[in-house]
């Protein structure tokens, strides 16, 4: 089943977008022909919000699409409000689509008296209403288990893939900010014949990081940096440095969560090597935000097709974060 061929789906179906990000909505909806139905939200004098579905739910699949950018609080209590409205209105399954799950960063308790804040969001999800959950390159992939109800950690792989493969990649190699995201790294490298290389990374503050050195062949080379997310751009610079010592002059900067988050747009404006970035609408991306240089690759038809084959009772396996290097994920060029 192609695009606009959504067979019978369309009839039980119900999609609403929270604040965060519409536009991502309406081109998951529009992939799966199906409308955005409506939904308000307003804030009251005392700074609480109120929440009112536009659509009748009762007896529907109904999928909740809503990303935790900034204004990151606001939009988790929206959507965790869309949720419970949902499930009080008798919906059949609630679907929350969560394409930037930010929490997935606090996996563990590495100080003390703190929160793991990825699991607590979690169980906040679920507790809402939510049967089901979608999301994307989850920061720390453990984060996945934390979901209690069945959660489809999907990967942005395919869209990567098909945009580098129209490139000249013949001095190139990829090479993951970290050792904890090298199997990513490598299952780009893999798909487009290049080789891998990872930088020895310790994170010293919120946009601070040290580079001790890097692993790997890249004197000389063309380098795609690839991570999952890029927030204030502190690693970019850490790595680029190292690079501008080893003689790369070429560099491009690929991420799926482009948060670009305080100085980062200004940090990477001023990177003379860098040729291009990257990225993905998981996350809304501002016109102020857009450099010259940068590609913004559409997920909707990752999570569109996601939600289909969900409700059509098929298999999903080959969208997953998880999934071996094909890149066979039956998406429609």
């Amino acid at each position: 089943m192609q695009k606009g061929e959504p067979g019978n789906i369309v009839d039980c179906l119900r999609i609403f977008s929270g604040s965060s990000h519409p536009e991502l909505a309406s081109e998951i909806a529009d992939y799966l022909g199906c409308p955005l139905c409506s939904r308000a939200t307003q804030r009251f004098s005392n700074d609480n919000l109120f929440v009112q579905l536009g659509e009748s739910v009762r007896g529907k699949e109904v999928v909740m699409i809503q990303s935790f950018s900034p204004d990151v609080s606001d939009n988790i209590i929206e959507l965790l409000m869309m949720l419970d409205a949902a499930r009080s209105a008798s919906a059949k399954t609630i679907h929350a689509v969560i394409p930037y799950f930010s929490y997935g960063r606090s996996d563990k308790k590495d100080q003390p008296r703190i929160s793991i804040a990825g699991r607590l969001m979690a169980d906040l999800i679920q507790t809402a209403g939510a049967s089901h959950v979608m999301t994307m390159s989850l920061h720390s992939p453990q984060v996945h288990g934390f979901f209690s109800v069945p959660a489809d950690h999907l990967s942005a792989h395919a869209v990567f893939t098909r945009h580098f493969r129209s490139k000249d990649l013949s001095n190139s190699v990829v090479l993951a900010p970290d050792i904890g995201h090298a199997k990513r790294a490598a299952k780009l490298a893999r798909a487009l014949g290049i080789g891998v290389a990872a930088g020895d990374k310790e994170r010293l503050s919120d946009d601070t990081v040290r580079v001790a050195g890097i692993i790997g062949d890249i004197a000389e080379k063309d380098v795609i940096i690839f991570d999952d997310e890029i927030a204030t751009g502190g690693s970019v610079m850490a790595i680029v440095d190292l690079l501008r010592k080893q003689g790369v002059k070429n560099v491009t900067l690929a991420c799926t969560h482009g948060v670009f988050s305080g100085p980062a747009i200004e940090r990477l404006r001023n990177i003379p090597e860098l040729r291009e970035i990257v990225t993905t609408n998981t996350v809304p991306i501002p016109p102020e935000k857009r450099l010259p240089h940068m590609t913004i690759l559409s997920v909707a038809p990752i999570f569109g097709e996601a939600i289909r084959r969900n409700l059509m009772g098929q298999s999903v396996g080959s969208l997953f974060a998880f999934w071996p290097d094909s890149d066979e994920s039956g998406l429609p060029e």
